[in-house]
């Protein structure tokens, strides 16, 4: 029966595919329209090479695994390694060239963290940079706005996207990569040797591992 219905979906033009996550909300959509034109803009530019575009996120990688489907044969048992009570967090600023500025920690993101990365990175950029971020609050945060105007000075400038609209952050693609792709089930049995396949994935972004981002869509 599964099989008649897979060749009847597949007749009409249906796709097996990840059922991706949106949240329930919608934005404004003259905002919308206006913050995804900028973009457009900021994206070609960075083409052009006149300025960096990176995309900004966090994430997290819990000891309980992110397998969520695999290939299974008749006598072989898939599982995965799991230790409870382990997370490691993840920060991460990624380019659609694979470019990407990453740091790893036990600790919570927070605002100050947050503060912290961007100002390391405001001394260490060599062309106007454009840092795309989410309205979460540890990024609006009053220590962030206040720090804008020196980041500017700098060459450092905030882009935050209008709400609900994760599909234009690349950086939740990355993550889904590390997540369910990049990292190996014999990766999750113990708290160090996940650290380790983190940091170790993360390093080789745009080197030995490398994410076809799809062309600048708004949709």
């Amino acid at each position: 029966m599964a099989a008649r219905h897979s060749a009847v979906f597949k007749s009409i033009g249906g796709r097996y595919k990840r059922i991706r996550k949106r949240p329930r909300g919608k934005p404004n959509k003259d905002i919308y329209d206006c913050k995804v034109e900028v973009l457009g803009e900021l994206g070609k530019l960075s083409e052009q090479g006149v300025v960096s575009l990176l995309y900004g996120d966090e994430s997290h990688v819990c000891s309980e695994g992110y397998v969520p489907y695999g290939w299974q044969f008749p006598g072989e048992e898939v599982f995965v390694c799991c230790e409870k009570g382990y997370r490691f967090n993840c920060w991460g600023l990624v380019s659609r060239d694979n470019q990407c500025h990453w740091h790893t920690t036990q600790d919570s993101i927070d605002s100050h963290f947050v503060l912290e990365r961007l100002e390391m990175l405001s001394f260490n950029i060599h062309k106007p940079t454009f840092i795309v971020l989410d309205n979460a609050s540890i990024h609006t945060a009053r220590i962030i706005k206040a720090r804008i105007p020196v980041w500017q000075q700098r060459g450092l400038h905030l882009f935050y996207l209008p709400a609900y609209s994760p599909q234009l952050n690349i950086a939740e693609t990355m993550w889904r990569h590390l997540k369910g792709g990049w990292l190996r089930p014999q990766d999750y049995c113990d708290d160090q040797t996940l650290a380790y396949a983190v940091n170790r994935c993360l390093a080789n972004v745009g080197q030995g591992l490398n994410i076809n981002f799809s062309p600048f869509n708004a949709k």
